[in-house]
């Protein structure tokens, strides 16, 4: 028996953890102590480590289509299939007939940070699907708009903040999104014993707002308006200061005219908060010696998620908390590029070219998750033809499953990264599977720039490959060579030519810290003893800490790099230099969010739930992951129960635009009236799966009930929470 360090995979925490191993596998996970960022912190997922490791219904190697169904193949028989058949399709139709659907766990593994960019570039595709425009691409939006960087995501300085102001998360479940802390439970009960004040907006009273010292159960899809009228009160009473972005913000007496209408009062109704509590938040938001306003998944999936990601951003200006020590503030990764001199920079645009069929604007790359279907199915020049899903499921995580799930059906080419056949894979003609976690070195390229705290930790693969089975970064590898007509050549050319490129740049850009240099001679210096190693050490030469990758390997508890420190006016790269607090397109959106004052609400909305042990679809096949609490059941209050004849356990039929679910009923008052909750990632019923445990407890899709017309226009993203339905007994 022996132990192995590992960074969990399963969460954005990014929780050490210490497995225990026997022979290759591994047999328990336990927090690790010494870990300089979790300090021994874990949770049920991470504790499931050596059963994600070991799921029995993971592929071991590749599988081919031939004659209209799955067999198992070499890895130089799949390769050869890909290579032979995506380069006709791009040279007949070209490059925008293939489509990349990038799915949630990429931004848990090395290869799904370093590889898929230099995919697209191979191919050449605007056609762009990702995760993001089902989750947070409105905070992408607000940011860029804001600041220029569309990844300049500020988090909330949970260790020294006074006051955090919470919209739409869970974290005591989810553990934390767009702000990477481990044993966040624990933070914010630290916030309350030193003295700070917890409030929770959400229409749930989750484990989170049970936590809180107070929590406003708001009509969901409400928080745009709610952080509206915040902002109306700072300017009404006097209670703005910008501190020390003094200087470094314009636009702020054009925010204070566009929220002019916005008093709590006008608020009050849609939101169904009390007008003297929205001052009062209001107030105690301004008055608290540290603050932060935080708000993610809830406030982002809405019909105004973006104008809320963006109203969360100025609330933090105007109270003078943003880019300050205890109030939200920048982190800076170790592999992060080093700071440039501040002044303007090229600035974010929205809308550089448009989708094909509905003429969806391009958002950071991508088109909405909600129109892949659309483009698939619709014929005419441009067709996606062949799809290429990488760590994706959109037929259960994006609106309206089965029309997407036709769809891909009638492919002419299809290729999936992926260590499952689940309900979006088992559509593809080559599925090419990463080996398990344990078999695979980590580093957190995405989370460690939404970190609470800078650190840097790489663990190496904890047990040898697998004999048969083909490392996550070669297959990445050796995809980019099959569509981009190397095929054959040397997996460690991508490296090499990613390296050759970046290092070319660097030696050009004088704020680099290898200005100057020679390139050739610099990629001989690089350490590491494969191609994603070298990469990596690249980087954190790079970087803003004068680190390389030996000085990480010889800390295998990580580095800390010290608490978040302000970075403003460098970050920034507006065109003018400052934070924009109210760019165009979010002042063009605004009329809309207007309108919703004098709308009728909804008699019977939808929201989404997280539980603790789940992350969406992927985690459902581990048996101590699917079971007691974690159900799929229409979560519904006492009162609404009686009025819609509902019985606890029974079955109900919801419906809505997209169409009827059958679900069992759970009554509970942990939700408000008028809302209804029924959690995201389930529906396992489709055949031609290999997901035995996931199957045995399918649960029903809660995004069929969508048809994918609801998006908020500025991002793109699909409105998953707030939308109407019906429910109804059933016998």
């Amino acid at each position: 028996m022996s132990t192995a360090l590992r960074i969990c995979p399963l969460c954005e925490a990014t929780c050490g953890l210490t497995l225990t191993l026997e022979g290759s596998r591994v047999t328990g996970a336990r927090g690790d102590r010494d870990d300089v960022f979790s300090q021994g912190f874990i949770c049920p997922k991470g504790a499931s480590f050596g059963e994600v490791d070991a799921d029995p219904d993971r592929l071991k190697g590749p599988l081919v289509r031939e004659n209209g169904a799955l067999r198992e193949a070499t890895w130089a028989e799949a390769f050869d299939i890909i290579a032979a058949r995506i380069r006709p399709l791009v040279e007949e139709y070209g490059p925008n007939a293939v489509g990349i659907v990038l799915g949630n766990p990429n931004v848990h593994t090395m290869a799904g940070a370093l590889y898929p960019p230099l995919l697209l570039g191979a191919l050449g595709t605007r056609n762009l699907f990702t995760a993001s425009t089902l989750d947070q691409m409105p905070k992408h939006v607000s940011s860029g708009l804001l600041f220029g960087d569309p990844f300049a995501v500020p988090v909330p300085d949970l260790d020294r903040t006074a006051h955090l102001l919470m919209l739409g998360a869970n974290p005591l479940e989810s553990n934390g999104s767009l702000c990477t802390a481990p044993d966040f439970p624990g933070k914010l009960k630290a916030l309350r014993k030193r003295g700070g004040t917890l409030t929770v907006v959400d229409p749930r009273r989750t484990r989170t707002a049970a936590l809180a010292d107070r929590h406003l159960a708001i009509r969901p899809g409400a928080d745009a308006l709610f952080l509206a009228a915040l902002t109306h009160t700072l300017f009404e009473e006097g209670l703005t200061d910008l501190g020390a972005l003094d200087g470094h913000v314009e636009g702020v007496e054009d925010v204070r005219a566009a929220v002019r209408e916005f008093t709590p009062e006008a608020v009050a109704a849609a939101c169904d908060l009390d007008a003297a509590t929205i001052r009062t938040v209001a107030r105690e938001l301004a008055a608290a010696p540290s603050a932060a306003v935080y708000g993610r998944i809830g406030s982002s999936t809405v019909a105004y998620g973006t104008l809320a990601s963006w109203l969360v951003d100025v609330l933090n200006i105007l109270t003078g908390n943003l880019d300050r020590p205890g109030g939200a503030l920048f982190p800076l990764s170790a592999t992060a590029p080093a700071s440039r001199p501040a002044g303007p920079g090229k600035g974010f645009a929205l809308g550089r070219w448009r989708s094909r069929v509905s003429g969806h604007p391009e958002v950071k790359g991508e088109f909405p998750m909600a129109a892949l279907a659309e483009e698939i199915e619709t014929e005419g020049e441009g067709r996606i033809r062949a799809v290429i899903t990488i760590a994706a499921n959109p037929v259960l995580s994006a609106p309206d499953g089965r029309r997407l799930d036709a769809a891909l059906g009638a492919l002419d080419l299809m290729v999936a990264v992926d260590p499952y056949l689940n309900e979006t894979s088992r559509h593809a003609d080559v599925v090419l599977p990463p080996p398990p976690p344990s078999q695979s070195a980590h580093f957190d390229f995405a989370f460690n720039g939404f970190a609470v705290r800078n650190q840097v930790r790489y663990t190496p693969a904890a047990v040898p490959l697998e004999e048969g089975r083909m490392d996550e970064c070669e297959i990445h590898a050796r995809l980019i060579l099959a569509v981009s007509g190397m095929h054959g050549a040397p997996p460690s050319a991508v490296d090499d030519l990613a390296i050759d490129t970046a290092l070319a740049r660097a030696v050009t850009q004088e704020h680099s810290p290898l200005f100057g240099g020679d390139a050739r001679e610099l990629a001989g210096l690089l350490q590491g003893r494969t191609g994603p190693e070298r990469r990596l050490d690249m980087m954190l030469r790079l970087g803003p800490y004068d680190l390389v990758l030996d000085d990480v390997r010889q800390a295998p508890h990580g580095i800390d790099l010290g608490a978040l420190k302000p970075r403003v006016p460098q970050l920034l790269k507006t065109r003018s230099g400052r934070v924009e607090l109210l760019p165009e397109p979010l002042a063009a959106d605004l009329p809309r969010l207007r309108a919703a004052l004098d709308a009728e609400p909804d008699g019977l909305v939808l929201v989404g739930r997280r539980h603790l042990r789940s992350n969406n679809s992927w985690l459902h096949n581990v048996p101590s992951l699917n079971g007691g609490s974690n159900r799929c059941t229409l979560q519904v209050h006492p009162r609404d129960a009686d009025r819609l004849g509902l019985a606890d356990g029974k079955p109900a039929r919801i419906t809505a635009e997209g169409g009827a679910l059958d679900v069992e009923v759970e009554i509970t008052d942990t939700v408000r009236t008028g809302v209804v909750s029924l959690p995201h990632g389930w529906g396992h019923d489709r055949p031609g799966t290999r997901l035995a445990v996931a199957a045995a407890r399918p649960g029903v899709n809660v995004n069929q009930l969508l048809d994918g017309s609801r998006l908020d226009p500025l991002s793109g993203t699909a409105v998953l929470n707030g939308f109407p339905v019906d429910v109804s007994p059933l016998p």
